[in-house]
């Protein structure tokens, strides 16, 4: 179904706006380039000097021409191997900004009762720090190796595996509205890449904001300039 331009830089498909924020229960967001200005795993690259080598391999991951999440994650960690943790402190406070308009919309979305969560394929050492500066219900993410104050370029394994790819964003989003006793049709799903599609096409609502041509191509709404606020010129409040 082809997308309308409901306002510049505004694009809906497959629902008559507005929807009301209200009858949705759950909203699910990625973070990097979602939430937050950066791609973390890149900045962190930066800091390292591998950053063309890293980001390279995540925009090809993004545009979905490496299917697999999971080998393409394991390839960049590798390349990070021995950057000191300081590393994630630079970032987080010199270069990780909330893009425009995510306070407001995270806000409308608290004020009209949704549960808030972050699903990334990101780190847990940015994600638990954006949950707790936007007041977030829950965060997923994952878990970076560091020993001797570096880190090792391996994740953690945790009790739902390593790493958070777009089936376990899926997997996330369809628990947590089964424990709220939701169908997942009352959820809003947030994203802008490859990996989020899995959980956007489960969703009541999905919003695309600055997303990928092939997000793009799927969104119930699509955001492609202005801040991420522009989701409530399609919500009521």
């Amino acid at each position: 179904m082809p997308a309308t331009e409901f306002l510049p830089g505004l694009f809906i498909r497959g629902f008559e706006p507005p929807a009301r924020l209200a009858d949705y229960k759950l909203v699910a967001f990625d973070m990097d380039s979602t939430l937050i200005s950066i791609e973390c795993i890149d900045e962190i690259a930066r800091a390292a000097g591998r950053y063309d080598e890293v980001a390279a391999i995540t925009e090809a991951a993004m545009r979905g021409e490496i299917p697999d999440y999971k080998e393409s994650l394991r390839r960049r960690m590798a390349l990070l191997a021995g950057v000191p943790e300081a590393a994630l402190h630079q970032v987080y406070e010199q270069r990780l900004q909330l893009n425009p308009g995510v306070e407001t919309f995270v806000a409308a979305c608290q004020a009209a009762g949704l549960k808030t969560m972050l699903v990334s394929g990101g780190f847990s050492f940015f994600s638990e720090r954006i949950r707790h500066r936007l007041g977030l219900d829950f965060a997923r993410a994952n878990s970076l190796g560091i020993a001797g104050g570096r880190l090792t370029g391996t994740l953690l394994e945790r009790p739902w595996g390593d790493i958070v790819d777009g089936a376990e964003k899926l997997r996330v989003l369809l628990e947590v509205a089964e424990l709220m006793g939701i169908e997942p049709s009352q959820a809003i799903a947030v994203g802008d890449g490859a990996n989020d599609l899995p959980m956007m096409r489960a969703a009541g609502l999905s919003i695309a904001y600055h997303p990928k041509p092939a997000v793009a191509e799927q969104a119930m709404v699509a955001i492609t300039s202005g801040g991420l606020d522009r989701a409530l010129d399609v919500l009521r409040t």
